[in-house]
């Protein structure tokens, strides 16, 4: 019998000093662990998984060990594991490849279940305002991700975490998502594509698009947890 499971997961943050940090790498933890290999195809990490994350050529931050080696056993299991950079974990380059997992980049079409599936972490799609897309072009410079990587770590990730800190995740409200009026929504209006899935807004849609298509963006999990399980035999979806 055919693996019949795919799961979709964003917006963990782990490492973030909002709420309780250790209790919800635990959560995530406890979520990889309850994934059944027998029956799951793949699982799909859509960014943000981590609230910083940089590479070095010799080093990579430290911790995560459990969430690793949960990920390191479900690919043993043969389940496909698949990584799509978020707005804060943009910066790896070798270390997930290394144990086995796959980098994708936004926007991804898959086929599953006989559907065809657009992913991503969802940031930067469709008419976003010109400030934000000068900040994403920093972040994704080539030039400038080698330059900082001449900083020192102990000073390269406090710099990163202080950023992390500063920005809207330190608040507690949720975003509001503007349905149609959103720069998400106007991008898949021009995709072909069964079901859009994607995070980075850290509130829950699901919404239709057009006349055959839906759209779901995944909660986050600092104001609680939960992800997405796509059935290809039965073409629905469930929150777990």
């Amino acid at each position: 019998m055919s693996r019949k499971y795919t799961y979709f997961v964003s917006d963990v943050h782990l490492g973030l000093k909002v709420g309780d940090a250790a209790a919800r790498e635990k959560a995530f933890t406890d979520f990889l662990a309850a994934i059944d290999p027998a029956q799951t195809d793949s699982l799909y990490l859509l960014g943000d998984i981590w609230d910083f994350w940089y590479e070095y050529r010799d080093v990579v931050p430290k911790g995560y060990v459990r969430v690793f080696s949960a990920l390191i056993g479900l690919m043993d299991a043969g389940v496909r594991v698949c990584f799509f950079p978020g707005n804060h974990d943009i910066w790896t380059y070798s270390y997930f490849q290394s144990l086995g997992m796959e980098v994708l980049r936004q926007p991804y079409f898959t086929e599953i279940g006989g559907k065809r599936f657009c992913l991503g972490h969802g940031d930067g799609l469709g008419p976003v305002d010109a400030g934000y897309r000068v900040l994403r072009g920093i972040f994704h410079c080539r030039v400038l991700q080698v330059l900082f990587s001449t900083l020192h770590p102990w000073l390269a990730f406090r710099l990163g975490n202080a950023w992390s800190r500063h920005s809207r995740l330190g608040r507690k409200e949720l975003y509001s998502f503007r349905g149609q009026d959103e720069p998400l929504y106007k991008f898949c209006e021009r995709q072909k594509a069964d079901y859009f899935v994607f995070g980075h807004y850290h509130c829950k849609v699901d919404m239709p698009v057009g006349d055959r298509a839906r759209l779901f963006v995944l909660p986050d999990w600092i104001n609680g947890q939960g992800g997405l399980r796509f059935d290809s035999l039965s073409d629905t979806f469930q929150e777990v």
